[in-house]
């Protein structure tokens, strides 16, 4: 059995370290809170129409943004990094992938549908799912604009330069052509598209459901020794015994 080390904790009785807990209770109640009145905040932002025609190649043929949405009102896009010259999917995105069909389970009676969309064509995004074991849906939108017009995808031109238009800012492309994020999208009655609301980098931290566990463990993510901060993260099905 692996030894854990010690963290900076100090130890104390069970009296103090209920008085701890209850103090940092306050301000557990508060950051939620908090997240609620963001959550509004977020539902509020305005929406833009989606003018632009977009086809997606699906195990079920071509299909256009409005057509993603099958029955559904709402639709929630994750960004999954997965070039077209790639023979399998980021790491980093198939650790957020995994959660997936979990919430799957639950969204369809919230009348929202959670899907996947990449640039790579959709014979090799077929091959790694069935290697992964995943059931979500997942379109590819190669030879479409739309991962460049969402952010998620840049020209070899502003990759070589190390400056991309990433999270609303110039950030650097970390030798990628493609970044992961997730869109939200609505469809009213007249069958007419709303672009909502777009997030990146760790704005998709809330996601990960093995993240928001391992923030409950006493070493938390362990990642401050790494190099990045998902180092560690591996496809799962390459993880030791």
């Amino acid at each position: 059995m692996e030894t854990i080390a010690m963290t900076s904790s100090k130890v104390v009785s069970r009296a103090e370290w209920l008085e701890a807990r209850k103090a940092l209770l306050v301000r557990e109640k508060e950051f939620t809170r908090r997240r609620d009145e963001l959550t509004r905040l977020r539902r509020e932002l305005p929406w833009v129409k989606v003018e632009k025609s977009y086809v997606f190649d699906t195990p079920a043929g071509k299909k256009s943004l409005s057509e993603l949405f099958g029955d559904k009102g709402q639709l929630l896009v994750y960004h999954f990094m997965f070039g077209p010259d790639w023979e399998e999917g980021c790491p980093s995105c198939s650790f957020l992938s995994d959660h997936i069909d979990g919430a799957n389970w639950h969204l369809p009676a919230r009348d929202v549908r959670l899907l996947a969309v990449s640039r790579a064509p959709l014979a090799k995004l077929e091959k790694f799912k069935r290697r992964m074991g995943w059931r979500f849906d997942w379109a590819s939108s190669f030879g479409t604009d739309f991962n460049f017009d969402y952010g998620v995808a840049f020209s070899k031109e502003d990759v070589a330069k190390d400056q991309v238009q990433y999270n609303y800012t110039l950030s650097p492309a970390y030798g990628s052509e493609d970044l992961h994020g997730l869109s939200a999208f609505y469809k009213d009655a007249s069958g007419s598209v709303f672009h909502t609301y777009s997030t990146y980098g760790r704005g998709c931290d809330l996601l990960v459901g093995a993240y928001n566990f391992l923030d409950l463990a006493p070493k938390g993510r362990d990642e401050d020794g790494l190099d990045f901060t998902m180092r560690w993260v591996r496809h799962h099905d390459r993880y030791g015994a």
